[in-house]
């Protein structure tokens, strides 16, 4: 039963929450159903009601008015196939069988009495009446009298009801009693049950708990989707702080969260471009002691290893700077962009063709060169050549470079775009390089709100695909 049950229960918090108030509204709604149901049950045991205390009532005047020895002749003139009435030797012991759905019935019995026999509570108490049994029955002895409620048109009372007169001879009177002819419309009230009272209720609450959940899931829907941007690109927009109370204050709390980690990160960033710098005064010093030195094999070994970490502190230093985008966002033309660098390239012999246009978008142009530098820079590099495509989309433009080298292992593609990870054994161990090219275009991308993609060609070589949206800066 319990695996059933993990089934039937939803995973997602909108459908748990869905799911609590549509259980709990229809609970709801079946304790209505059983007052309408009290209702109906009193309304067709009105008439019947009536009608046997009525009879019970002109009996017991009758009765009342002959001597004792008289009654035996008047209980058979008195009672019929509906109506019986008979001499006991004294009340019942057993208690009266009235059911909560009788007890209106009984006390409209009682009233019709009193008033039918012209007294109050009083001769009524002196007569000491005892309702032993009052219930609807169907015209099917079997039927349950639920049922009859919305099948039977004249569903009948069956009365049972001990009387004492004033002689202080019990009576107990024996009466089934019809609807006089007046139908109870029973079909009409299982449409208005099963329609009105329960279909139309049920598709009421369900459009008001799918309304309360998308109200109510709305802001967790936005907070994770910002979380999930967030840990793509720490620069993203911050949420709005609006809604209600308890949405607000978790809309703060993620911007106050996300302002330090662009602070931690911009700390860090900073001491890192300190540390960098301060690295480049000792390097020339180095450098200057190496020309110093009398070998000329040592001085050549010095040197190599000098230009090398002036080559990286120098990487570190650009790749910090890009990674903070300090300029003003521009119109950027992507055609001259890519013209201009095909006319670099094509100067120190790198092979590089572009098809393809694109309107101006918005951005920022040194970055952007850089990052399409870089990524150019490395097809010419490890592929030998660089096809450049551009596709203008709506909203966005797609920027896709490939190369005609081996590609990347698929268990790399990711490693690719962190930072001094370099793959030069994946694909030619003569090249150089520290790794961060790719790194500095993810950044620039994800600072224009796109996003930059790997994945190995059909055939052969590396596709690196960079997406700007419009206006996204």
């Amino acid at each position: 039963m319990k695996p059933v049950l993990q089934r039937l229960w939803p995973r997602s918090l909108s459908g748990r929450l869905a799911m609590v108030l549509i259980v709990g509204m229809l609970a709801a709604q079946a304790l209505t159903g059983t007052i309408w149901y009290d209702m109906r049950y009193g309304k067709a045991m009105e008439i019947p009601t009536r009608l046997a205390a009525t009879r019970l009532a002109d009996a017991v005047r009758m009765l009342d008015a002959v001597p004792a020895a008289s009654r035996l002749a008047m209980f058979d003139a008195i009672s019929s196939k509906d109506f019986k009435v008979s001499a006991v030797d004294g009340p019942s012991p057993a208690t009266p069988a009235v059911g909560r759905n009788a007890l209106f019935s009984s006390e409209l019995f009682l009233d019709v009495l009193r008033q039918r026999l012209g007294d109050q509570s009083d001769e009524l108490s002196h007569h000491r009446v005892r309702v032993l049994d009052i219930r609807l029955t169907h015209a099917e002895p079997n039927e349950d009298s639920w049922f009859s409620l919305l099948h039977d048109a004249y569903p009948s009372g069956h009365f049972i009801v001990q009387l004492r007169l004033h002689d202080g001879q019990w009576l107990q009177a024996e009466a089934l009693e019809g609807q006089a002819g007046m139908s109870t419309a029973p079909r009409a009230a299982a449409i208005d049950y099963l329609l009105r009272i329960y279909l139309l209720r049920i598709a009421a609450v369900i459009f008001l708990a799918w309304l309360a959940v998308r109200l109510v899931m709305q802001p967790l829907g936005r907070l994770a989707d910002a979380a999930d941007k967030l840990g793509k690109n720490i620069f993203s927009a911050p949420l709005a702080t609006s809604g209600p109370t308890e949405v607000r204050k978790a809309s703060q709390a993620f911007n106050a969260m996300q302002q330090r980690l662009i602070d931690n990160i911009a700390e860090r960033t900073r001491f890192l471009a300190a540390v960098s710098h301060d690295l480049r005064s000792p390097i020339t010093r180095l450098k200057l002691r190496t020309e110093l030195l009398p070998g000329e094999a040592d001085r050549i070994k010095f040197r190599r290893d000098l230009d090398e970490m002036d080559a990286l502190v120098g990487a570190t230093l650009t790749m910090v700077q890009d990674s903070g985008l300090h300029e003003q966002q521009q119109t950027v033309d992507i055609d001259s962009l890519l013209a201009s660098l095909c006319s670099d390239f094509a100067e120190t012999g790198g092979k590089v063709s572009v098809t393809g246009q694109a309107a101006p978008l918005p951005g920022y142009a040194r970055s952007l060169k850089r990052c399409l530098q870089n990524i150019i820079d490395n097809a010419i590099r490890y592929g030998g050549a660089a096809h450049v495509s551009v596709r203008d989309e709506a909203g966005k433009v797609v920027i896709s470079i490939s190369d005609d080298g081996p590609g990347i292992p698929a268990a790399l593609l990711v490693r690719a775009l962190e930072p001094f990870y370099r793959l030069e054994t994946s694909r030619n161990a003569a090249t150089g390089g520290f790794g961060l090219g790719l790194s500095i275009a993810q950044t620039v991308a994800q600072a224009h709100h796109g996003e930059l993609s790997l994945q190995n060609g059909a055939e052969k070589g590396l596709v690196v695909s960079l997406t700007l949206p419009r206006g996204a800066p």
